[in-house]
This record gives C-alpha cells, structure tokens and sequence, in this order.
C-alpha cells in the first residue's frame, strides 16, 4: 500500500471534524513503519496529529490506546504533570480509520539523549502514573494483574524459552533463581502504562510534557514501567529515575529493582520466542546473540542473581531498541 501524504490525512482531518479548515500539513515520525501521520495546522489556530494505521497490528494497537485514553477522564488527567494526547474526531479509511487527536508538544525522548535531569523527570510522571486509583482501570474492563499473576507469567516466559534450548543454562538458572524468590514478588499491583519505552516522553528541555501509547494500561508490575532506563550507557540515569521516582511515589517497593532487572533480561528471551513463532531465522539468531551478549557481561553475578541497584545493567542496552522495534509485550496484556 503506498504511504498515505500529508495532504491526504488533511482531506481525512476535515471530514472527521466538520468545520476544520487546514492550512498546513506536514509529515509527522519517520517515513517507514505501521501508521501513517501528519501534524497539522488549522486556521483557528488549534496543532492536530491525525494517524491512520496501515497494518491490522497498528490498527489493534489503535483501538487499545484509544480504550485506554478514554479511560483518562479529566479528572485523572489533572493528576498527571504531563499532557494526554485527547482524540477529537474519526474518519474511516479503507477497511481502518483516521485518528484526530489534539497536539501535545514536545519531542520524542531517546535513551542515548536522556540526562539525569530528564530522568527525574521521567520518574516523576511515571510515579504519577502509578499513584493513580486502579479504578481508572477496573471501571473500563481492563487487565488486573495480581503480583501472583506477573510471576507466573514471568515462568511462562522462563519455560518456553528453556523448551527452545537456545537459552544458555547459566542464564536459565539465574532466571528461575529470581522466579523462586519470593521477595522478589512482594508488591502491591499499580496503574501501569505497561508499554513504556523512550520515545513514549514527549520532552521540552530536560521536562516531560506529555506521554503517547497507552494501549497496555493496566493494573501490574512498577518494574514493567521502569526496566526500559536499565539499558542506558549512563549509570545516572536510571539511578536518578528510580531516586525520583521513590520520592515522588512516597512508597518504597524494595524489590523493584530487581524485578526491573530481571523484566529487562526476560525481554530478550520474549524476542527469541517472538521469533520462534513467526519462524525468523534473523529473528532468532538476533535473539540468541543478545543472549550470549548478556551472559558474557553479567559473569561474576549469576551466583548472586539480580543486583539489588536500579542502575544501568550490563547487556540490557539493546532492551529499549527492541520496546522500539514492536518486541512483543505480556500476554493479555500485550498481545
């Protein structure tokens, strides 16, 4: 299917919202990937963004977000230090359908351009996230993990990437050490956004200004929130998120470092098992290296599992290119 032009999603723009007059339109994101997009200008001065997805995997991904931000009322959103994209018209397209949804300023965060002041910062909105009532999520019928839950499907995972013997047995062992560890599993199941990678912060200056994606809300795991900073070059910046993140929070989960550490390893056995089942041999082979990459820099600590410090851990620096990169997420709550 040929990429959908600026001018095009404009003509969409203005039969989804009666009276909208566009007077410009620009590409939005990179040229390449599931939706097409453009950032907008009308006359009576309002910046849209409208997105058309182009695959029915985009066109899923969709209508979960679109669930979830309808769950964000105003009064939860008045409880966020940062802007919601909110939808404000639709058009059908095809067999799909345009999203308009208001602009909320700000650029894309990566995690190589991430400073320790953007990292409190960073911490900050993901620990309002979490202090938000789990009845934003249970009132529109989405997932609610226990901490039971998030353990056992963490031994699924573990499971069907040893049946794969593709696993090295050194990193099988600290993995089902995590699993057996019962302090490990000791939290209290937050709001999480679930699907958290870099380029989900909208930044201005080292302030987050707004969050997109939010087609995994959730009651879960904070670790599920946080793992994607362990794979920072800097050791600073995940320590700093995780110190902010605390403070912020006022509520100290002792173990939810390790579980960060641990979600963060486990993603690179979801990506040898995402490859599996679609049968890719680079898939698979992708996976199998970062695999062996992890249990070359992680050595000395395989008697000693999972550091107790959320700073940056050794291997994890390809988990937030494969968040990026559509790795998959849970089960029911990701796939």
């Amino acid at each position: 299917m040929p990429r959908r032009s600026p001018l095009t999603l404009a003509a969409l723009a203005t039969s989804a919202l009666a009276g909208l007059d566009v007077t410009h339109a620009a590409p939005l994101g990179t040229p390449h990937g599931d939706v097409d997009s453009a950032l907008l200008t009308a006359r009576d001065g309002r910046t849209l963004v409208i997105r058309a997805p182009r695959t029915a995997a985009a066109e899923s991904e969709q209508s979960a977000d679109l669930v979830a931000i309808r769950a964000l009322s105003d009064g939860v959103r008045a409880r966020l230090p940062f802007g919601v994209p909110r939808m404000v018209g639709q058009a059908p397209i095809g067999n799909t359908r345009a999203i308009v949804s208001e602009f909320v300023d700000g650029t894309p965060a990566t995690l190589e351009r991430i400073t320790p002041g953007t990292a409190a910062s960073i911490g900050q909105a993901i620990a309002a996230i979490h202090a938000l009532p789990t009845s934003v999520v249970a009132d529109v019928g989405l997932p609610q993990l226990r901490a039971i839950d998030v353990m056992r499907e963490a031994v699924i995972a573990l499971d069907r990437a040893a049946a794969t013997g593709l696993v090295p047995a050194a990193l099988l062992r600290r993995w089902e050490g995590a699993a057996q560890d019962s302090a490990l599993w000791q939290f209290t199941p937050t709001v999480i956004n679930g699907a958290l990678s870099a380029s989900s912060f909208l930044v201005v200056g080292e302030s987050v200004t707004g969050l997109v994606g939010w087609a995994r809300l959730q009651v879960g795991d904070p670790a599920r929130d946080l793992f994607w900073m362990l794979g920072s070059s800097d050791p600073n910046v995940p320590e700093t998120a995780f110190d902010a993140y605390h403070q912020a929070r006022g509520v100290h989960d002792r173990e939810v470092g390790r579980r960060a550490v641990f979600a963060a390893e486990l993603e690179l056995a979801r990506w040898l098992l995402h490859g599996t089942e679609r049968r890719s041999t680079d898939i698979v082979d992708d996976a199998v290296t970062m695999l062996h990459a992890l249990l070359d820099r992680v050595g000395g600590d395989l008697t000693n599992p999972l550091s107790t410090k959320p700073a940056a851990s050794a291997g994890l620096d390809d988990v937030d290119a494969l968040l990026e990169r559509g790795a998959p997420r849970l089960p029911g709550s990701a796939d």
